[in-house]
Order: C-alpha cells, then sequence, then structure tokens
C-alpha cells in the first residue's frame, strides 16, 4: 500500500497535535489546585550564634549562611543577657566553647530561662567527659566536638530543632562512663521507687529513647500519636525527676531502663 506524501503530512500533524495534547494533560495533573506542584517552602531554622571571639562568630556566620535551612538572627558574648540581642527569637542557639581554661558556662540556665523554647547545641574543643556531663546536666541538648566535618554540626542543629538529642556516639559512651562511675552500680531507694511508678507505656517510651527513637518514631512503633507520647513523656520526667531527654536517656542506661551503646 503506498501513501501520498499528502497523507504522511497529515498524519505527522495529527500525531503532533495528539502528542502535544498528551503533555498538557500531563501538565494539568501536575499543577491541579489540590495538589500543588511545587512543596511549599521549609520554614528556616532560626539560630543564634554566641561566642567569646569575633572570628569565631563570624566563621560560623559564614559556614551556616551558605545553608538555606539556616537564618542567622544575631550573634553575641556568650552571656544570659544575648537572646534579648536577636532580630527574631531563636529555634537554636549555637554556643561556641572555649576549653583552654574550662568552659565558662554558668551562664547556662538564666540564657534558657530567657529564651524559652530555644534549644542549645555546643561546639567544643574538649573531650572531657565531665565537661561533657556538666553540659548536658545544664540543659544542652547536642554537643558537636570541633574536629568533626561541618556537615556534621549542621545534622545537629537540624536533629535537635527537630526535637531530637544529638551527641558523638565515642562522645556520649565517655558521658556514660562518667556517670556510672559518678553514681555508682546500685540503686538508691528513692530512684527504686521512682521507677516503679512508672506505667509499663512509660517503661516502653523510656526503653525506645535509650534505643535512639524520636516522639515521632516511638509514636508510630506504639501505634499512638505524638502528643500522647509527648504527654508520656511529661509524665516520666516527673516522676524520673530529670528535666530533658538528655538526662532522660542517661538516666535509663545508668538504671538498666534502656541498654547504652557499646
Amino acid at each position: 500500500m503506498t501513501v501520498s506524501p499528502r497523507s504522511k503530512t497529515v498524519n505527522s500533524t495529527v500525531a503532533r497535535q495528539s502528542l502535544s495534547g498528551i503533555a498538557v494533560v500531563g501538565r494539568a495533573l501536575v499543577t491541579d489546585s489540590t495538589k500543588p506542584a511545587t512543596p511549599p517552602a521549609r520554614e528556616s531554622i532560626r539560630v543564634l550564634l554566641l561566642g567569646d571571639y569575633p572570628i569565631v562568630r563570624s566563621a560560623l556566620r559564614l559556614l551556616l549562611e551558605r545553608q538555606p535551612a539556616i537564618n542567622i538572627v544575631g550573634e553575641n558574648t556568650n552571656r544570659a543577657g544575648a537572646v534579648d540581642r536577636a532580630s527574631e527569637p531563636p529555634d537554636i542557639i549555637l554556643i561556641d566553647v572555649d576549653s583552654s581554661d574550662g568552659p565558662r558556662l554558668d551562664f547556662l540556665p538564666k540564657l534558657l530561662a530567657r529564651a524559652e523554647g530555644s534549644r542549645t547545641v555546643i561546639l567544643t574543643s574538649s573531650r572531657d567527659s565531665e565537661i561533657h556531663q556538666r553540659l548536658v546536666r545544664l540543659g544542652a541538648l547536642g554537643v558537636v566536638p570541633k574536629e568533626l566535618p561541618a556537615e556534621m554540626l549542621f545534622k545537629a542543629i537540624e536533629k535537635v530543632n527537630a526535637g531530637e538529642i544529638w551527641m558523638d556516639r565515642s562522645m556520649m559512651a565517655g558521658v556514660l562512663r562518667a556517670i556510672s562511675s559518678a553514681k555508682g552500680a546500685h540503686k538508691k531507694d528513692g530512684e527504686t521507687q521512682k521507677i516503679a511508678a512508672l506505667t509499663k507505656r512509660e517503661r516502653e517510651i523510656v526503653a525506645l529513647f535509650g534505643e535512639g527513637f524520636n516522639s515521632r518514631q516511638a509514636a508510630k512503633r506504639l501505634f499512638v500519636s505524638e502528643t500522647t507520647v509527648r504527654h508520656h513523656l511529661t509524665a516520666i520526667f516527673d516522676k524520673l525527676g530529670v528535666s530533658n531527654r538528655f538526662e532522660l536517656v542517661f538516666y535509663a542506661y545508668r538504671h538498666g531502663l534502656a541498654k547504652a551503646p557499646r
């Protein structure tokens, strides 16, 4: 069968029109009003930089400002009133600690009291587990050794902002050893009573956090809502006398409620 040149032209034209129609339909499916073509922009993490040395603060600012998810809202020296000068309430307070004479962190509890809702990440060159233990007890939710790559600092900021805790594995092991040495292996009667007051569900949540779960992951594992997990955490904190998730995890390791990492 022979096809005339004119028929070829017509058929080609029809084919182009059909393909054009398919492309338009494809775009319409993507841009349907019920399904946005592009996801909404993720809200940036507001970071306040604190440190005693201007050159270090400037270097951190240059490093962090290259991250699209981070917005620097101010910088200042290490003192409690520094948060009042931030352009916006910070999500994360990143503190550079000079360990040459030991970190001067007496201002930290006052700082956190004035920055309600903010979480603290410490950048330190110290590998002293006693200092790390002190940082945790003062309210730090992340401790980042300065010898780690910059990517680890970004990750720590993101994790802590999401409500998790962040500590280098070797650093955590040192803190656990220091806590164990300070407290001893036996349980005091008071601690035994506190632990006995936990419900079965609360003990399950403590164990999950000891394994590194966050609230969302724990909720998924237990088939409950994140709100329910947070309510349980509030009750657990009150019963055990801990003030944050770091303290809860270490308490769990110390008293056998969770397995400590090796």
